[in-house]
């Protein structure tokens, strides 16, 4: 099982800031936290790597 951390979800949603990854992970509909340890929340990757794919299409290829 992959595990994500807030800087693994930055990572995957381009590098954005912790700011907006805080307030993206605190929406209605993101992906509950399988647990919250001393070093903040982590989530399983495959449930987020999902939401994003749905919620966060990147650009689209034209040719």
């Amino acid at each position: 099982m992959e595990l994500l951390g807030l800087d693994e979800i930055r990572d995957l949603l381009g590098g954005i800031s912790k700011q907006r990854a805080t307030i993206i992970v605190g929406r209605k509909g993101f992906p509950d936290p399988l647990a919250t340890l001393k070093m903040g929340r982590v989530w399983e990757g495959r449930v987020v790597r999902a939401w994003i794919a749905k919620n966060r299409p990147g650009p689209t290829d034209e040719d």
